[in-house]
């Protein structure tokens, strides 16, 4: 029997719903005939499905409790089947391999606008990836981390523009300018965590583009930087369709190169450190680890990555302004880790992809195409409340052994 507690709730859900939807869905300007129409049967239709939608989850979770409460409770933790799949070297490596190869093509099958899009998603891969590693592996709330992207950025832009310096030579300079951005943020926050770590980290990144946006004697102001060239192959010069694609690949280098970099630091000395700060704190000084240099190595390498993925955004766009570093972004890109999965690297690729190639691909909806979106985005959470692929916490356990196996060792 369905409770009547739970139906209530459902009824107040939908009603909130439709009342929050209703500018949108309910109300229709014509500018041209100066007329507003009244559409109220678009709002029966958002108020159902939102109550019809609201109860289903309701069973679903009501069921999934009734029968782990039957179930005996297993002491070990039981690893998802997902990342069993992915640990197991003869699933993982036919699979990396498959990956790599369609990434490899896919210029060659779609279009260019379909590869300019895949160029962003994985642009914003590499993003999620950085922030993984100060959100997801060391615990530590950043709500600032679209300023290291735009200091990537601007680097490559200034320097351009002053000292006539190409893509190749300002990549490793402009993450290592947002690295040492970085280490700065660090040293004022290293005694702060949780609410108080986001609340400070947020006023950087606004502090960050208001700089950029009034101080015009450096950065332009709001009116940006424009003509800034694109990365160069030896000197030869490419078409429109060539330079993105060429892009394209340069990103796909650098997704390998993280992925590849990220799973070595989760499985070092350092990464179990990062582990142990953002477990607790206290226990982890206590274990005579450095919390200071841990954070500051966190919050710097985040922000490498950041500026790497800035300075090919400024060649890709070829602009620069203050208005493409928003709060929104960092809102984004902390979105792709805790959609994909704290601390788990396929789970922010999976999150990335689905966040920034779903709006693109839910055009057809039209002017409902966001509110899919947030709905899709809503449903998954309600139902992957830990992500999409959630990382394994890591356990230790010993086993006892038998007098003969003692006597033989």
């Amino acid at each position: 029997m369905f409770p009547v507690k739970e139906l209530k709730r459902s009824l107040l859900i939908s009603i909130w719903f439709a009342f929050l939807t209703f500018p949108i869905m309910v109300i229709k300007v014509d500018a041209i005939e100066r007329t507003v129409a009244y559409r109220w049967d678009n709002m029966f239709f958002v108020a159902f499905g939102s109550f019809v939608i609201s109860i289903l989850a309701k069973v679903f979770i009501l069921r999934k409790e009734r029968r782990a409460g039957l179930k005996k409770v297993k002491k070990e933790i039981a690893e998802p089947f997902v990342q069993r799949i992915l640990r197991e070297p003869r699933f993982l490596y036919p699979l990396s391999l498959a990956v790599l190869v369609f990434a490899l093509v896919f210029p060659s099958i779609f279009s260019t606008y379909q590869t300019n899009i895949m160029t962003t998603a994985l642009m914003y891969v590499v993003l999620g990836l950085g922030l993984n590693i100060v959100v997801g592996v060391a615990g530590l709330l950043d709500l600032g981390y679209v300023a290291f992207y735009a200091v990537g950025a601007y680097s490559y832009a200034l320097l351009n523009l002053h000292f006539d310096m190409g893509f190749w030579a300002v990549l490793p300079i402009g993450g290592l300018f947002a690295a040492f951005l970085g280490v700065l943020l660090g040293f004022p926050v290293l005694r702060l965590r949780g609410d108080y770590l986001a609340i400070v980290t947020l006023g950087f990144g606004e502090i960050i583009r208001l700089v950029l946006e009034n101080w015009n004697a450096f950065s332009q102001g709001p009116s940006g930087i424009a003509n800034i060239p694109r990365p160069g192959f030896f000197g030869m010069q490419m078409s429109f369709e060539s330079g993105i694609t060429y892009i394209y690949y340069i990103v796909v280098a650098l997704v390998v190169f993280t992925i590849f970099v990220v799973n070595r630091l989760q499985n070092s000395r350092l990464g179990r450190a990062w582990l142990a700060l953002r477990e607790d704190e206290i226990a982890c000084q206590a274990m005579g680890i450095d919390k200071t240099k841990t954070k500051l190595i966190a919050f710097s390498l985040g922000a490498f990555w950041a500026g790497l993925v800035g300075v090919i955004f400024a060649a890709k766009t070829t602009f620069v302004n203050p208005a493409s570093f928003t709060f929104l972004e960092s809102a984004i890109i902390l979105s792709i880790v805790v959609l994909g999965g704290m601390g788990s690297i396929v789970g922010v690729i999976c999150g990335a992809l689905i966040l920034i190639l779903m709006p693109e691909y839910l055009r057809a909806l039209s002017e409902y195409r966001m509110l899919a979106f947030g709905g899709i985005l809503v449903v998954m959470m309600v139902f992957k409340p830990d992500g999409i692929i959630s990382n394994v916490r890591r356990s230790y356990r010993f086993k006892k052994q038998s007098p003969k196996q003692v006597n033989e060792s």
